[in-house]
């Protein structure tokens, strides 16, 4: 996401390199071409212009320090109002009351039902809450089955009435199940519906009179550009939602909408969807999505999503493993089940800072793995647990019952082996600081 917004602020940011001082001239043709990448981008025209505006008011007050070059600190002043202007601060989801009531809005097609389960499982598993979901959309074939599907999935209960065709009594009775059931979320998927639709505008300010949501969430497919903050405005004069969901962020997207939205309806983006799997929701944070724009990775929201996938009691037991010398290849395995569920390979790489940029035209494939545990598991048990044991003729074996050849079997263990005298060593205190010691010298 963002790649070609952030390749064409780079090429703007080299107007300024090998300069001296930041002055009116220089500023002005770097403004030039920011505000262009930005219009390319599906920006707001309107909001574009006062952008690049503040950055170079704020430029040419600045005075350039001699560690640092008028790039350097063109990028600074950047970042941080990139930050403010989709946002400024992490707007997260508030719980006034029990149950809480979410209502999920949006346009046909824009993921609402999809991002109504991740929303749980992100409650569930994230904040220890026990969510209801409500199947609210009697129009689209086989929206209530894909919610229970979803909920299945996930394990969170859905409420349906395949009676009725009235979302605000299904609304209402939700609510009062999740009441009975002792449920502290209560989270109603609706309908998709056009701004021009009247009649289905009416029905969902009905649905909010009915349930007095405590947080209004308005789906926005961010592949829609501009459009899609357009018509975000016309929905929050008629509902006045709490925050906008992101989705599609993954895919061929300009990145317009993420943006363009906060100015023009100054409401936060509370979410963002990052693929497909149920784990694929992100908490939006301006400032970390800023300094993705501008290639400066984001190694906070790797870590963390790192944290939630690895076991804390697992680590420490791996750790021991790795002191000792038995790291094995069920060990391997296990980190590589965990590093798929932290989601797209491409996305993970560019929270990299630098290694964003060096990857742009790279394609990694989600299934990179595939061959790597297609040969561990055609390996016996003895031998996962004894790397050691794997003998030419073994090592033959593997390559026949995996479906690739010697070469990638040698190449594999030998990297294997590789990693484990690494971690041998950085489990050492000793050689990791004589190691520490020579980095300046490498």
């Amino acid at each position: 996401m963002f790649e070609n917004l952030s390749d064409k602020l780079d090429r703007a940011f080299k107007v300024l390199k090998g300069q001296g001082t930041i002055t009116e001239i220089n500023v002005a043709e770097t403004m030039k071409e920011i505000r262009k990448a930005l219009l390319d981008a599906d920006v707001n025209y309107k909001t574009a212009k006062a952008f690049t505006d503040d950055v170079r008011q704020k430029a040419l007050g600045q005075n350039v320090l001699t560690s640092i070059s008028p790039g350097q600190l063109l990028t600074k002043i950047m970042n941080d109002e990139l930050t403010g202007l989709m946002g400024g601060s992490t707007a997260e989801l508030t719980f006034p009351a029990v149950p809480t009531v979410i209502l999920i809005a949006g346009l046909n097609g824009a993921g609402k039902t999809t991002f109504t389960g991740k929303l749980a499982n992100y409650l569930k598993t994230q904040k220890g809450k026990k969510p209801l979901l409500v199947a609210g959309d009697v129009y689209r074939p086989a929206a209530i089955e894909q919610l229970k599907v979803l909920g299945e999935q996930i394990g969170v209960p859905v409420y349906a009435n395949l009676e009725s065709k009235d979302p605000i009594a299904i609304a209402r009775e939700g609510l009062a199940l999740a009441k009975q059931n002792g449920h502290n979320v209560v989270i109603i998927d609706t309908a998709g519906r056009l701004s021009i639709d009247e009649a289905m505008m009416v029905e969902i300010e009905q649905v909010k009179a009915a349930v007095n949501p405590h947080e209004i969430l308005f789906v926005v497919d961010s592949m829609t550009g501009q459009d899609a903050v357009n018509t975000a405005k016309v929905f929050n004069d008629r509902l006045d939602f709490t925050g906008v969901v992101l989705t599609k962020l993954d895919g061929d997207t300009r990145g317009g909408a993420a943006l363009s939205i906060k100015s023009v309806v100054n409401k936060p983006i509370k979410f963002i969807g990052t693929g497909e799997k149920m784990e694929a929701l992100d908490v939006f944070h301006p400032d970390r999505m800023a300094s993705r724009i501008l290639g400066m990775g984001d190694v906070v929201s790797l870590v963390e999503r790192a944290q939630q996938q690895f076991d804390e009691k697992e680590a420490a037991e791996l750790q021991k493993k790795i002191r000792k010398n038995k790291f094995d290849f069920n060990d391997f395995y296990s980190q590589i089940q965990q590093i798929k569920k932290m989601g797209n390979m491409k996305d993970l790489m560019g929270m990299i800072p630098g290694v964003g940029k060096a990857m742009k035209d790279v394609e990694i494939d989600d299934d990179a793995f595939k061959s790597i545990e297609a040969i561990i598991q055609s390996m016996t048990p003895y031998e996962k647990s004894n790397p050691d044991s794997i003998n030419q003729s073994r090592r033959n074996r593997i390559a026949n019952g995996s479906g690739t050849n010697l070469t990638e079997v040698n190449r594999l263990i030998k990297q294997f082996d590789d990693m484990r005298k690494v971690m041998k060593q950085m489990s050492n205190p000793a050689a990791m600081a004589s190691m520490m010691k020579r980095m300046p010298k490498m």
